[in-house]
C-alpha cells in the first residue's frame, strides 16, 4: 500500500496573554502599546484583542511541530521583553485570578464597538484567554469530514489544557471557568455535524442572508472548518500556562486530524456521537480537568479521564512518527503527571491562599521550558 502523504497537516497557533500591572499583579489595559511596539518587531504576528488587556499572538504556517515550537516560543519571548520594557509584565492563564471585567477598558475600533453594541455585557464581560490551533487540510470536504469526526476529542483535549479555576477573586469549583464565561456569546460551544461542506456553506448563508452575523467568523463554535483558509480551527481550549504544554496540544490536535484522514484513505470512520453527548463530556472535562471521568460512548460507560488519554494517545500512536511529533506528544504524561495549569494554580492558592502569589506563579511560567 502506498506511503500516505501527511504534508499538508500544517499547524498555525493563536495564544492570547494578559498584560499585567507588576506590582499589583492586576489585568492591566495598555492602550496598545505593547502592540505598536510588537508590530515594528514582528509585524502582523501580534495583534489587539476587544479588552486592552488581552494580546493577541499567531504563528506563521508551520510545517511541523518544531517550527511551531520555535515560533511560539520566540513570539513569547518578544512579548515578554517589549511588556518588560514598557513597565508590564505577561501570563498565560485562560482567565485573571481576581481582576474584575468592568475596571477593564474596550479597544478603539469599529468592529470592537460593534461586538460590544450587540452583545452588550456578554462582550464585555468577555475577558478571557484562550489557545487555537490551526491544522491544514487537502480540501475543503476533507476538512468538513475531519470536523465532523473530530469533535468527540474535542473535552479530552481540553481537560489537558484546563487553566481557569478562578473568576473575579472567587474560587469557581471549576477547573476551566473560562469556557462558562464565553458560553454567554451566541453560537459557541461544541457544533453539529454537517453532512457536507456544502451544507456548511448553505448555513452560513442563511445566517448572514438574515443578518445573524455580516461574517463567518462570528461563527465561535470550539471548532470550526475556516471560513477563508483550508484549515479546522480548534478553539476549545484554554491558553495554557506554558509553551511545551501548547505544543503538546497542538501536536494531539494535528494528529487526530491525520488518523481520521488515514482511517477515511482505509474506508473507515470514526464515530460520529451528538452534540448533546459530546456536550456532558465537555461539562465534566470543565468543571473536573483532568482528575474527573468522561463517558466512553461506545462502552457507555464512565472512564478514568486519564485513562482515556492515555487511550487517545495509543489511537494517534501510527501517525506521531510520520508527521514528525512524537517528541512534542511525549509531553502529555508529564502533564498528566504534573497536573495542568488549573491544578498549578490551585495548588499556589492551597499553599499561600492568596491570589496575588498565584498571579506570581502564573508570570514565572510564562518562558518557561524555552
Amino acid at each position: 500500500m502506498a506511503a500516505i502523504n501527511y504534508n499538508h497537516f500544517t499547524v498555525g497557533i493563536e495564544e492570547e496573554y494578559m498584560v499585567l500591572n507588576p506590582q499589583s499583579r492586576e489585568l492591566q489595559s495598555h492602550e496598545q502599546k505593547i502592540v505598536f511596539e510588537g508590530q515594528k518587531v514582528i509585524r502582523d504576528k501580534v495583534k489587539a484583542e476587544m479588552h486592552q488587556a488581552v494580546v493577541e499572538v499567531g504563528t506563521d504556517i508551520c510545517q511541523n511541530l518544531d517550527e511551531a515550537y520555535n515560533d511560539v516560543a520566540t513570539l513569547r519571548r518578544t512579548m515578554h521583553s517589549i511588556a518588560t520594557d514598557l513597565g508590564y509584565s505577561m501570563g498565560a492563564s485562560g482567565t485573571h485570578p481576581f481582576s474584575h471585567w468592568q475596571s477593564q477598558l474596550i479597544s478603539e475600533g469599529p468592529r470592537y464597538h460593534e461586538i460590544v453594541n450587540e452583545l452588550q455585557e456578554a462582550a464585555r464581560s468577555n475577558l478571557i484567554f484562550g489557545l487555537h490551533v490551526h491544522v491544514g487540510m487537502a480540501s475543503r470536504e476533507m476538512a468538513n469530514h475531519i470536523a465532523n469526526s473530530t469533535r468527540y476529542f474535542l473535552p479530552h483535549i481540553y481537560a489537558l489544557s484546563t487553566n481557569s479555576p478562578f473568576w473575579e477573586g472567587r474560587l469557581t469549583g471549576y477547573k476551566s471557568f473560562r469556557t462558562k464565561v464565553f458560553d454567554k456569546f451566541p453560537r459557541t460551544g461544541i457544533p453539529d455535524t454537517f453532512e457536507s461542506i456544502e451544507a456548511y456553506d448553505n448555513f452560513i448563508k442563511l445566517l448572514v442572508k438574515t443578518n445573524c452575523i455580516d461574517n463567518a467568523k462570528k461563527i465561535w463554535w470550539d471548532l470550526r472548518v475556516h471560513p477563508f483558509f483550508n484549515t479546522v480551527e480548534f478553539r476549545i481550549c484554554d491558553i495554557p500556562m506554558t509553551v511545551p504544554e501548547t505544543i503538546a496540544i497542538a501536536g494531539l490536535f494535528q494528529a487526530i486530524c491525520a488518523k481520521i484522514y488515514k482511517l477515511h484513505t482505509q474506508n473507515m470512520n470514526y464515530i460520529q456521537y451528538s452534540r448533546a453527548l459530546i456536550n456532558e463530556n465537555k461539562w465534566r472535562a470543565s468543571r473536573y480537568g483532568i482528575d474527573g471521568r468522561l463517558i466512553d460512548f461506545g462502552k457507555e460507560e464512565e472512564v478514568n479521564t486519564r485513562a482515556l488519554i492515555y487511550e487517545l494517545l495509543d489511537f494517534v500512536d501510527d501517525v506521531v512518527d510520520d508527521l514528525g511529533s512524537r517528541h512534542a506528544i511525549n509531553y502529555v504524561p508529564k502533564m498528566l503527571e504534573n497536573g495542568t495549569g488549573a491544578d498549578r494554580q490551585l495548588k499556589v492558592f492551597e499553599e499561600t491562599q492568596d491570589l496575588t502569589k498565584v498571579v506570581d506563579y502564573i508570570q514565572s511560567q510564562f518562558l518557561y521550558g524555552i
